[in-house]
């Protein structure tokens, strides 16, 4: 599964940045840049050109300021107050005022990763030249991304329009040098004091600014492409914990076969079965009951079916990360600046775009993690597990083996069907009814995370149940992939034995599917 950006421009890099150092200018982030700065503390590097032309369009919004006649979001109140003209003297104020009483989120704190994203995306659209800030302002945000420093944003506040207004406020705000913020170690403090320790000097709005640090749908984006970066890894997965599951009872690998593929043309679901063929070649224990006496003509649905839920899942995060790339490609704020120098208010910021694939994503996720844990509970029903003891226990009667690891499993599955529910058909009235429809996105975004950190677990679940099903087949042997998944699933959770203490074996498999150990153990050639 491959992630692309369709770009807003071509764009070069005059700096000769690494991989450690991401280029922000006129042409669109792609999907690894993100993920590089907000995941890996990638550096920041501002394209010089693309600062120039900032610096451009920051003359229009200059001379608009000078005119008297009033410009929305120059010289005029916001949302409801938009016809209110407000006086030279008056206007630093105004935008000050603006961030600060919109910096109203509640709830906890945000992850840093989701923080860094949204102000890498905000940055990236302000160097498009198109928001009229000013070149200092620009050069502010890179500088507190390289630093480290990580605003403090709150999970409630967002209604998805005009964008991420709560949360990119709480971002501004220390810019400003207020609000609150975690330093590089994690240390809380004072926006003040974090620039002050950073050497970093807060800026002072001018007109327009505060519009446009605040009006985008960065936190909805950025959660988006952290998502599919997950997904990607975490479909593969999914393939990999199938795959065991079917070895290990004793299924059959037939109805992979490309040709039977190749009848339902589907992208994804081609691609995972491609991946089971390859993760099941060679396996000892398919070998073992193969042929014309084989009595398993047709497996469960949890095990034939496996690419074709898989590969709508994956066909799902491919039209999700087309439109993340769209937006990758956007340059979103209101008013805007256009390229003909107009000053034109718009809608570009509403959220229903990356909302509606959000929500799509969270229905593809309940239901792999549903397919996964029927497979977890036919390992422990020694009716439906082809010879496996009940619940794969060491003593029967006196051990209760892995019973409790699928009641966990299905709670987890049970919670995210409830978060598979759309947030984006939702919406509240707000602003004097000025913002009469919204789209949510921003809660569509945050369930997602938590019901992908869902999906992981119980396929983790599913793997560690498989491969000690793996070792009760012993002496026949399976995949040379799987029986590496297996391996490593060995160095964190002990095989079959009497009853233990599981939920510190569950949570080491949980951080192996998690860091990808799971993957790369299974090989190279998975899609």
């Amino acid at each position: 599964m491959t992630l692309a950006a369709t770009p807003r421009t071509d764009r070069t890099n005059p700096s000769g940045a690494s991989a450690s150092s991401v280029v922000v200018g006129v042409g669109a982030l792609s999907f690894a840049d993100v993920i590089a700065v907000a995941r890996h503390k990638a550096r920041v590097t501002l394209d010089p050109a693309s600062l120039e032309q900032v610096g451009a369009t920051r003359t229009i919004i200059d001379a608009l300021a000078a005119d008297t006649e009033p410009h929305y979001g120059i010289s005029t109140g916001f949302g409801a107050l938009a016809t209110t003209f407000i006086t030279a003297d008056r206007r630093a104020q105004l935008q000050a005022s603006l961030v600060r009483s919109h910096a109203a989120g509640s709830g906890p704190e945000v992850e840093r990763e989701v923080v860094r994203a949204l102000m890498l995306l905000r940055l990236s659209t302000l160097m498009t030249g198109r928001t009229g800030v000013r070149p200092a302002t620009a050069e502010t945000y890179a500088a507190v991304l390289n630093a480290q420093i990580t605003p403090v944003v709150h999970e409630y506040g967002s209604l998805g329009c005009s964008g991420d207004l709560a949360p990119l406020a709480h971002c501004a705000l220390v810019v400003m040098g207020e609000g609150q913020a975690r330093d590089a170690a994690g240390a809380l403090l004072g926006g003040d004091e974090a620039l002050k320790a950073a050497g970093i000097k807060p800026v002072v709005l001018a007109e327009k600014e505060g519009l446009a640090l605040i009006n985008g749908t960065d936190g909805m984006l950025g959660m988006l492409v952290l998502a599919l970066d997950d997904l990607a890894r975490l479909l593969v997965t999914a393939d990999i914990a199938a795959a065991m599951s079917v070895e290990a009872l004793l299924g059959t690998d037939a109805v992979f076969a490309a040709d039977l593929q190749q009848l339902r043309p589907q992208l994804g679901q081609a691609d995972s079965a491609a991946n089971l063929r390859r993760l099941l070649h060679g396996s000892g224990l398919l070998a073992s009951h193969a042929g014309p006496e084989d009595t398993s003509v047709q497996d469960a649905y949890s095990l034939r079916c496996a690419p074709q839920v898989h590969g709508a899942a994956r066909d799902t995060a491919a039209h999700a990360a087309l439109v993340a790339g769209r937006e990758l490609a956007s340059a979103i704020d209101n008013p805007v600046v256009t390229v003909g120098g107009r000053v034109m208010s718009n809608g570009n910021f509403h959220g229903a775009p990356l909302g509606y694939v959000l929500d799509f994503l969270a229905i593809a996720s309940a239901d792999v993690a549903s397919m996964s844990e029927r497979r977890t509970d036919r390992h422990l029903d020694a009716s439906r597990s082809k010879g496996l003891p009940p619940f794969l226990a060491h003593e029967v009667g006196v051990d209760s083996g892995l019973m409790i690891a699928q009641y966990t499993a299905a709670g987890i599955v049970s919670e995210l069907k409830r978060l598979a529910a759309p947030a984006s058909v939702d919406s509240i009235p707000s602003s004097a009814m000025q913002e009469d429809h919204v789209s949510m996105g921003w809660h569509a975004a945050r369930k997602l995370r938590r019901s992908l950190d869902g999906l992981g677990r119980v396929l983790a679940i599913e793997i560690m149940t498989a491969a000690r099903s793996l070792d009760l087949r012993a002496p026949l042997t399976p995949a040379a992939a799987t029986g590496a998944v297996r391996d490593l699933v060995r160095t964190v959770a002990a095989g079959p034995g009497h009853d233990r203490f599981l939920s510190p074996e569950i949570e080491r498999v949980v951080a192996l599917v998690a860091s990808g150990a799971v993957r790369l153990a299974a090989g190279s050639g998975l899609v």
